[in-house]
């Protein structure tokens, strides 16, 4: 679930390619690089400018503030998780996609320099629920539910409602563990526990009553 554009780090002037991408694109690609890094209250509005290699001038023709970028930012990181994402779920049966998708949660979560969610990073520096920002992470993880809601229920799953809750929350430990734990053993546990909760399923026994005994094949 690649997509972040990162290198080793910040640079002091322009991201790489910069010059050859429209101003606001720049400007977008400069929050990308820095917010993810730094933190999005730690970064100013000059800093954003000289790291796009925009004037002022040009940076309020696109955004009336910074608070404005964030979600234009924000909106480009799941664009890159839904290319990567749907695409799975639409070309695999339902258990190999959905542990394909978590395989690439744990590519992209050990990708060099790789600081954890954009997403639950920026929920964390606006704390206020009705905040645009908030609303487009709420929305983002309504996104992230429903595609393994879907596949959960083709897969005859007990309780697909439940199990399509419990998979986010291994998405967002997969990005936890992505910037605090050793690559390795986080990438094992994840995709252990992703099967674990995708293989309990129930089955009709001989009278077509559900037989409430659970597989828990890998």
């Amino acid at each position: 679930m690649s997509g972040t554009g990162q290198t080793a780090g910040p640079t002091s002037r322009g991201t790489a390619g910069n010059g050859e991408l429209p101003p606001r694109e720049r400007l977008i690609r400069a929050a990308s690089h820095l917010f993810s890094y730094e933190g999005v209250r730690a970064i100013g509005v000059e800093r954003l400018i000289a790291e796009a290699g925009v004037t002022k001038a040009t940076f309020y023709r696109h955004f009336a503030s910074k608070d404005d970028l964030v979600p234009a930012y924000l909106r480009t990181k799941e664009a890159c998780y839904r290319a990567t994402a749907e695409p799975l779920a639409a070309a695999h049966p339902p258990a190999e996609a959905i542990d394909l998708i978590f395989e690439a949660i744990s590519e992209h979560a050990q990708e060099r320099g790789f600081r954890g969610s954009p997403f639950m990073n920026a929920a964390a520096e606006y704390p206020d629920a009705t905040h645009p920002v908030r609303l487009l992470v709420a929305d983002h993880r309504e996104w992230v539910r429903t595609p393994f809601k879907g596949l959960l229920t083709d897969l005859e799953h007990d309780a697909p409602q439940s199990a399509a809750g419990a998979l986010p929350m291994l998405y967002d430990g997969a990005m936890a563990a992505g910037c605090l734990d050793a690559a390795a053993a986080a990438h094992e546990t994840l995709l252990s526990a992703v099967r674990l909760i995708r293989s309990e399923r129930c089955r009709s026994g001989p009278e077509g009553k559900k037989d409430r005994s659970f597989s828990l094949r890998p």
